[in-house]
């Protein structure tokens, strides 16, 4: 398309920019509007989604037919189907007479559906047995009946996303989307902002008869750096708010910063990674957090084990010790637990501690010698007693005694 077919284009539907991505989307609507086939718009809400099935039918065989714009999004799930397809009288509660439905009465002409990824899973099935067949039931009745309807459809959300989660039907996008036209958002439109701002006053100052607010090159600046969630419809509604509280004309940074939202969200533009790029930074933070907790739940677990040693030798203080459970080589009160040994040597050999640095309730010497004192304070001194309770040979009690330094006792 030339340019200046695309000039008539844009002065004929109001259109201001001349952004690359806008010109393409109008080219493409040109191009297949002389044809029957369904058309996807996709953009963020506030886009002007709405033009391009204006400008298709208008250049179409079937400008001379009616055309309808229906937003699927607005119409209560319980009636939806009653308003495409039509309904029968007698067929529910209200129904005091037959209707067409906008497939019936759009007849040789054109469909708008708007938001046609809000539409609930049944009506998609019959909306898909319209585009296939031609042919449809409305509801209530028993007849099939044919229609011959131009589809051009809608949708600001994510289609692929809808799909996976089982919200849309595969095969309604594919035969939806059969030419896709994709709308750009306004952030990315450049000094398309600057000239639609203009128009918006422009208006506003014709239509209350007031002096038009034009803009300083900083604040133009600011309005292009903006990230304009809202879009089009949300410039539109900043400028007419400019325009009748300003007492300003001359439109400085200061005066619209009072008028654009100052939340972070909105006023930093999105940051776009580039593709097999990846950062670690979460990992790590998370690695780390793992590794602490882990290093206080170690500490928690010696505490624990000191505490469970001390008990046991209270335990054995106060009853002898069998002889058969104590190998002959070693003193080794706790083995008398059977249970507990395991545990208890698992938990030394995961500790992480360098073994001058060990705590005194964790070392099996200072407990054999602090048994073999308690053991001879209760008998008075008399060793052959305390090896006797203690469930150990005289002549091990006296090798015991000489390696703690207790023999001179």
């Amino acid at each position: 398309m030339n340019t200046s077919e695309l000039q008539n284009i844009k002065q004929r539907y109001s259109i201001v920019g001349n952004c690359e991505a806008l010109n393409r989307a109008l080219d493409v609507a040109l191009q297949v509007a002389p044809t029957d086939l369904s058309v996807l718009i996709v953009g963020e809400s506030g886009v002007g989604k709405e033009i391009i099935p204006r400008v298709i039918h208008d250049n179409s065989p079937r400008r001379r037919e009616k055309y309808f714009a229906i937003n699927c999004g607005s119409i209560p799930e319980g009636t939806i189907d009653s308003e495409l397809f039509g309904h029968v009288k007698g067929s529910f509660t209200g129904a005091i007479n037959d209707s067409p439905g906008y497939f019936g009465v759009a007849h040789k002409g054109t469909l708008f559906l708007d938001e046609v990824g809000e539409l609930p899973m049944a009506t998609q099935a019959r909306l898909l047995r319209v585009l296939e067949t031609g042919e449809y039931i409305p509801v209530g009745a028993t007849e099939v009946r044919k229609t011959d309807v131009r589809i051009v459809a809608a949708t600001n959300v994510n289609i692929q996303q809808a799909i996976s989660e089982g919200r849309f039907r595969e095969d309604l996008y594919y035969r939806l989307n059969q030419v896709p036209v994709q709308m750009p958002p306004l952030r990315d439109r450049g000094e398309d902002i600057v000239l639609l701002f203009r128009l918006f006053a422009m208006q506003m100052a014709e239509k209350y008869r007031m002096d038009k607010i034009v803009l300083t090159d900083e604040a133009k600046q600011l309005l292009m750096r903006y990230k304009w969630p809202g879009n089009v419809r949300q410039l539109k509604n900043i400028t007419e708010q400019i325009s009748i509280l300003s007492t300003e004309r001359v439109i400085t940074p200061e005066v619209l910063l009072q008028f654009i939202p100052q939340d972070k969200e909105s006023t930093q533009l999105a940051t776009i990674r580039r593709e097999g790029e990846h950062s670690f930074e979460s990992e790590r933070e998370i690695l780390y957090k793992i590794l602490f907790e882990l290093r206080g739940n170690v500490n928690d677990m010696r505490r624990e084990m000191g505490a469970l040693k001390k008990q046991i030798e209270d335990v054995q203080s106060s009853r002898p010790m069998p002889a058969e459970v104590v190998p002959s080589t070693q003193l080794a009160p706790i083995n008398s637990i059977q249970p507990l040994t395991p545990m208890l040597e698992e938990a030394e050999a995961e500790e992480y501690v360098e073994p001058e640095h060990e705590p005194e309730s964790l070392n099996l010497n200072d407990l054999s010698r602090q048994m073999l004192e308690k053991a001879l304070e209760r008998n008075g001194g008399n060793r052959k007693k305390a090896a006797k309770e203690l469930g150990i040979s005289d002549r091990t009690l006296y090798r015991r005694l000489k390696q703690y330094g207790l023999d001179n006792k």
